[in-house]
Formats: C-alpha cells, sequence, structure tokens
C-alpha cells in the first residue's frame, strides 16, 4: 500500500536512511537492512525481497513507521489524559506540568525534547509531539504515576477509556450472622 506524501512534506531517502521534512519538524530513521523504499511521484512505496514471513513483518512495520513519520512532520500526534479524583489535579510548572494526586508531595513530570504538553482546565492534559512512539511513551510514564483504581475510579487515565469498576467486599458483609 503506497504512502502519499503531502505537498508540504519532502522525504530523503540516502541509501538506508530516511528523513521526512515537514511544517512541524524533521524525522529520521534507519531502514531495516532487506528493505527498501522508492518514491513514485507522490508516493513512497515500501518493497521487499521476497515473500518469506520475516520479510513480509518487516515491509508492514516499516510501512507503517514511515507512514506515521510523514503523517508527524505533517499533522502531528496527540494522546489526551484526565485526572479524576476527588482534590485530583494537574497545573502547568514552566515546561511541565505537575500533578496532585493524594501523594505527600506533587509528582512532576519533565517533558523530553520534543514532546509538549497543553494542561486544560484542571484535570485534562494533551501530549502533543510529531514522533507518534515518544507520545505514547510520555502518556503511558503520566499514567503510570497513579493508575486508575478498579474499586474507587479515581486516578490517571486516557481520554476515553473505560475503567470497569468492581464491587469491593459486599460478599463478606452477606455472610455474616
Amino acid at each position: 500500500m503506497p504512502i502519499p506524501i503531502p505537498s508540504q512534506v519532502k522525504v530523503e531517502i540516502e541509501g538506508s536512511i530516511v528523513r521526512v521534512h515537514g511544517p512541524k519538524g524533521v524525522l529520521e530513521w534507519s531502514l531495516p537492512q532487506d528493505m527498501a523504499i522508492v518514491r513514485e511521484d507522490a508516493q513512497l512505496v515500501v518493497q521487499r525481497p521476497s515473500d518469506s514471513g520475516l520479510h513480509r513483518s518487516l515491509h508492514g512495520l516499516t510501512r507503517s513507521l514511515v507512514a506515521n513519520m510523514v503523517q508527524g512532520v505533517s499533522q502531528g500526534f496527540e494522546k489526551s489524559i484526565e485526572v479524576s479524583g476527588v482534590g485530583y489535579r494537574v497545573q502547568k510548572k514552566g515546561q511541565g506540568v505537575s500533578f496532585q494526586l493524594g501523594f505527600s508531595h506533587p509528582a512532576e513530570v519533565v517533558p523530553p525534547a520534543g514532546i509538549e504538553f497543553v494542561v486544560e482546565g484542571t484535570t485534562r492534559v494533551k501530549v502533543m509531539g510529531i514522533n507518534k512512539e515518544l507520545v505514547g511513551q510520555v502518556a503511558a510514564r503520566i499514567r503510570a504515576i497513579a493508575p486508575p483504581d478498579h474499586y474507587k475510579g479515581k486516578g490517571i487515565r486516557y481520554t476515553g477509556e473505560v475503567v470497569r469498576l468492581k464491587a469491593g467486599k459486599a460478599g463478606k458483609v452477606a455472610r455474616k450472622k
């Protein structure tokens, strides 16, 4: 499946290095050993040497990663996180964010290079950047500070994530005579 290249994106292929320039930045990646990328008009086509299982899996991986690079430099990626719980809140602190999560101290997160935080209100944070892998990794690290509790429903979760609540110790009360 060919990868369409938007008009504002420039792709350079030098041997096994693919460099993608766009309005949001530049990404670079080294291709797996047997894969090749060919530019046809305004599209990129990934080619594999054979139909072996390894080459087919590398073909899909390569195509997906290069397509994510093109999308990242043209549109960018974002992951939205929400904080839920009584007294739980988030606020912008310089380049990073500070979470009040019921601990004795605030949990502060500093973004790595290429990542930006946007705080909406006191309970939502957007992790934004051009590298899809890095955006997901930073969002996962933030969520790991206080993952959603399955008994009370409080914690840090992705926007739209459904947390099924458990019943708790209701069975213990029913057995008591």
